[in-house]
């Protein structure tokens, strides 16, 4: 068995009963959202392991999310309250598939991380189909909050997968407009949740806690040198943006819980 593997294995034990069935639309949309997240932190793990940043924990992190991301996809599939969530469900498995393949097949390189790029692509985008069919379900206010603050767990992540890449010289050009224009909707869609009317105290104090994180993270991707590894710079982008993933995750998960 592959080390990877072994983790994977790991992994799925170790998350127990945290993220049992579905138990209401509510967090049904916060799980379909965080899959955008996950497809996207899969992609910045297996980048960092390439280049040699954060080994240990980027292999954890890889691990985890692909663990996470198969366990919440079954439950997904398995409670889709109607056809067309359960098709766009199906679509997600059919683009995981060769994604979770490519993720174990090979050691990284430019050219296996370009394709896992790709992959994590087409995997966002039925993610993102599935967590919209589910948002036009609801006929709770807060189930636009929930996705927009789900939504950014998925940007942070993305935009460190962003950052990875074109620091190993794939797609530079791509990556950095591509950085401009989804930082740019980081900080658009914090304020909205931070005016929100259904933000308590409790949110809007984990908002600022993220604020924080993202001001660092803001000023490491702005250092970016496309086809330049600056190890330094790599490691505290992964770990801030695991710090935004875990506040954001909390904000997301008090948002699905409101009424």
């Amino acid at each position: 068995m592959k080390r990877r593997d072994y983790l994977v294995l790991a992994a799925a034990s170790a998350w127990g009963p945290a993220f049992a069935d579905i138990a209401d639309l509510g967090e049904a949309i916060n799980k379909a959202g965080r899959q955008r997240m996950l497809c996207e932190r899969m992609a910045k793990s297996y980048l960092a392991l390439g280049m040699g940043v954060e080994t240990e924990l980027a292999d954890r992190t890889l691990a985890a999310s692909i663990s996470l991301f198969e366990r919440q996809l079954g439950e997904l599939k398995a409670s889709a309250p109607q056809p067309g969530v359960r098709a766009a469900c199906e679509r997600l498995d059919s683009a995981w598939q060769p994604y979770r393949r490519l993720l174990g097949d090979r050691a990284p390189d430019p050219r296996s991380a370009a394709e896992v790029m790709a992959c994590a692509d087409r995997v966002l985008a039925s993610a993102q189909e599935g967590t919209a069919s589910l948002v036009a379900l609801s006929a709770r206010p807060t189930s636009r909050l929930v996705n927009i603050s789900g939504r950014q767990r998925m940007l942070s992540q993305r935009l460190a997968a962003l950052y990875f890449g074109s620091s190993w010289g794939i797609d530079t050009a791509g990556a950095q407009v591509e950085i401009s224009r989804a930082s740019a909707e980081f900080v658009t869609a914090q304020a909205l949740l931070e005016a929100a009317p259904a933000a308590t105290p409790a949110i809007r104090e984990q908002l600022q806690l993220a604020q924080v994180q993202w001001t660092f993270f803001d000023s490491a991707l702005r250092k970016l040198r496309p086809g330049v590894a600056e190890h330094e710079a790599m490691s505290h982008v992964f770990t801030t943006s695991e710090r935004i993933l875990e506040v954001m995750d909390g904000v997301t998960g008090l948002f699905s819980k409101l009424g």
